[in-house]
């Protein structure tokens, strides 16, 4: 984390010193210079020291679970920092051609738009990333909620050839957020009202031996501010997640904001929200499973039917993926809900699998355009199957592992997770979690003959394929490939983190 924020805090001053000319060229190493450490910093954490609570007198806990969700988080910030490099490259080359019959000050506004304050904003947001699932007090998950959200908020806004979208993305996220982070706020509030302290272990004791017990002071609080305070917590996480009825932002904003930014939150925000959701219901709240296990059914049971019937009536291709990530986002709360090692394990291996099919999915649509950008309506992507067999199949492949086709990551995945939830009890919620599926498999059905078996128009979009873009779509489908046919070794890193389970 400290390597993380201290790159942020160089790509800020690289802003201020650095002429335009030079900016980019010190930021893009710098970036990944920063994260690519910062990842072998962590191995080497994961590899040589045993899990404890460090730092800020015990605010950040670091324990096998959350070394894994930080892993996770740092492979995929790598794979959208390759986008995010990719686009602005094309701004550089852009930016050395004249444009022809521009006046000065048309020439002027074009170079002006190269945007390389992206890159210490990526870092921020992932700092807080990292944060958000390691702290181990309330008030410390709350600044590493706004740390991380924050710069997602601008990021959202930078879309250049659809400024308006973009800004309406920017302006919704920021507003719900800021509804949401109020939630959290007075929740955090409440919980301390009751326990006498915002650290996670001392609630777990007064949540089991009665309110005042972490200070030794027993006060008389009612119950009823205990409840409210967990729903009110759980309001800010699960919108982190975009879990119903809380998802409204989501295709608004994926569909706005660049597409490297979505891919970063569609795969890093998720992974550390439930991270987050993890620590804070597996420790603070362990001992009080049957009062939010109820409530968390009926959001997963909801989450999994809204995103998976709602995304057949998408036309945007990017909306349709902001719905299947709901829909995912309920799959990811029935292993929650288990409150078990098992259903933990299977959790981190479906965060990591998702994740980097996310990316590879993004990456794709990036590649596919038309005159006015990415060609986002699904009727631009008919006859993509012929003109771009390759590119085509490769999308095809991510769409058939969100759908949980066997030999691939997201069969696996689900596979783990329903698994799990069957053997605590939640045999419902795996049965609504496999008709869901089987109702999602139709919209990815969908595209796949859109792009197979549709003509292709005349002047259908074309597909631009830049290096560090192929890369990531690389990167994503040997991810989706290996843990598909060989998940063993992942399943058991995942295990094993597990089974340190969380410090208190």
């Amino acid at each position: 984390m400290l390597i993380v924020f201290g790159g942020a805090v160089l790509g800020v001053l690289v802003e201020a010193v650095f002429g335009r000319t030079w900016r980019g060229r010190v930021q893009i190493p710098l970036a990944f210079a920063t994260l690519g450490s910062a990842l072998v910093w962590l191995a080497i954490l994961a590899a040589n020291q045993k899990p404890h609570s460090v730092d800020a007198e015990g605010a950040l806990g670091i324990d096998g679970p959350t070394l894994f969700i930080q892993g996770a988080i740092l492979v995929m910030a790598i794979l959208s920092l390759l986008l995010v490099a990719d686009r602005q490259q094309e701004t550089f080359v852009a930016e050395g051609a004249a444009l022809p019959g521009s006046d000065a000050e048309a020439q002027s506004l074009a170079r002006g738009s190269v945007q390389t304050e992206i890159f210490p904003l990526t870092l921020f947001a992932v700092a807080g990333m990292l944060m958000f699932p390691a702290a181990n007090d309330l008030l410390t998950m709350f600044v590493a909620l706004e740390v991380l959200s924050l710069p997602l908020y601008l990021l959202c806004g930078l879309a250049r050839r659809r400024r308006l979208l973009s800004q309406e993305a920017a302006v919704k996220y920021f507003l719900l957020g800021a509804f949401s982070s109020a939630f959290f706020l007075f929740g955090v509030a409440l919980v301390y009202g009751y326990a006498g302290s915002v650290k996670l272990g001392d609630i777990a004791l007064a949540v089991s031996s009665g309110p005042g017990a972490a200070t030794g002071v027993p006060v008389e609080v009612p119950s009823i501010v205990l409840i409210v305070g967990v729903a009110m917590l759980a309001v800010g996480l699960l919108f982190k997640m975009g879990a119903v009825p809380f998802h409204s932002w989501k295709p608004d904003v994926y569909q706005g904001a660049p597409t490297p930014v979505t891919a970063l939150m569609a795969s890093g925000t998720l992974v550390s929200a439930v991270g987050a959701t993890l620590r804070v219901f597996y420790v603070a709240f362990e001992n009080m499973r049957w009062d939010w296990r109820p409530m968390m059914w009926a959001v997963a049971i909801l989450t999994m039917v809204v995103g998976a019937v709602v995304a057949i009536t998408q036309t945007d291709i990017k909306r349709l993926l902001a719905y299947s990530s709901v829909a995912h986002a309920g799959f990811l709360l029935t292993g929650i809900v288990t409150t078990s090692t098992a259903g933990l394990s299977a959790v981190l291996f479906y965060l990591a699998a998702y994740g980097a099919t996310t990316i590879g999915a993004f990456a794709v649509v990036s590649m596919v355009r038309d005159t006015g950008g990415e060609a986002g309506h699904l009727s631009r992507w008919a006859g993509l199957g012929r003109r771009s067999p390759v590119v085509a199949g490769i999308f095809a492949f991510f769409l058939l592992a969100f759908a949980g086709i066997p030999l691939t990551s997201g069969f696996t995945g689900k596979f783990a997770v329903f698994t799990a939830a069957v053997e605590a009890g939640a045999t419902p919620l795996v049965i609504v979690g496999v008709l869901s599926s089987a109702i999602a498999a139709f919209f990815y059905v969908r595209v796949i003959v859109v792009m197979f078996f549709s003509e292709p128009e005349p002047d259908g979009p074309s597909v631009v394929i830049a290096p560090a873009t192929a890369a990531a779509v690389a990167l994503g489908l040997a991810a989706t490939v290996v843990l598909g046919v060989l998940p063993q070794p992942l399943l058991d890193l995942a295990g094993s983190a597990a089974g340190q389970l969380f410090v208190r």
